[in-house]
């Protein structure tokens, strides 16, 4: 007969074979991720059943080991999130995490405070930032608005969430003169649309200023063209 114990006892974690296809961004000491990166991993632990392994519920979790085979299925599903954890991370920040005889919320709880240690201060320096971010310093839209939500996530992290409304108007405020007519659509709308929608505007506008580039572009080669065969073609007569 089959041990009934250890068959009807396997654990989701335990089938998780590769945690970076699930966790798809590595949270370094110098990055901005780490909102991100709590997100795709607590979401994670929550399908596989170990949430309570770095966050302690709030309400009857699941009860606390008695017996030495639970105790030892503990540890080892404790041991295999602790291991995922430092598999998401960059060299640099595990050597500030790693301790001995770590636990998975110990190592969580580290990696938190390294993160929202000073919230004032970081708060205080995210909020210049974003306030003083534009366009002109990025070389696409996609990138000058990936950089403000990022400013925002962070401002959030920190207990100083930004409003879709206030996203929008530093959004517009920042944009160069030649988006001036979309900012000033934007802006002057009846309702003012949310960040995505904003966003997704200011891309189309980007792309017909690539369109007609590019068709200004070939026109004056084919202009070029022209005169260098009218020329050819006058050297050829005048001899």
């Amino acid at each position: 007969m089959p041990n009934t114990k250890s068959s009807s006892s396997f654990h989701p974690a335990l089938a998780v074979s590769n945690i970076k296809n699930h966790v798809t961004v590595e949270l370094g000491m110098d990055n901005d991720k780490y909102p991100l990166w709590v997100a795709l991993f607590t979401n994670h632990t929550k399908s596989n059943r170990v949430l309570h392994h770095i966050i302690k519920p709030k309400s009857s979790g699941p009860k606390s080991p008695v017996t030495d085979y639970e105790k030892d299925s503990w540890k080892f599903l404790d041991a295999t999130v602790l291991q995922w954890i430092y598999a998401t991370v960059t060299n640099d920040l595990l050597e500030n995490i790693v301790e001995d005889e770590p636990t998975a919320m110990t190592c969580w709880n580290r990696i938190r405070d390294i993160f929202l240690d000073n919230q004032h201060s970081r708060a205080i320096t995210l909020e210049q930032e974003f306030s003083h971010t534009a366009m002109a310093n990025f070389p696409s839209v996609l990138a000058y608005c990936q950089r403000l939500k990022s400013l925002a996530d962070q401002l959030k992290n920190v207990g100083s969430p930004v409003t879709d409304t206030r996203l929008v108007l530093q959004l517009v405020s920042g944009l160069t003169d030649a988006y001036h007519g979309v900012g000033t659509l934007i802006r002057q709308s009846n309702y003012l649309p949310p960040f995505y929608r904003a966003r997704s505007m200011l891309t189309l506008e980007e792309a017909g200023f690539a369109k007609i580039d590019a068709t200004t572009s070939s026109s004056s080669a084919l202009y070029a063209k022209s005169s260098d065969d009218g020329n050819s073609s006058s050297v050829s007569a005048s001899k």
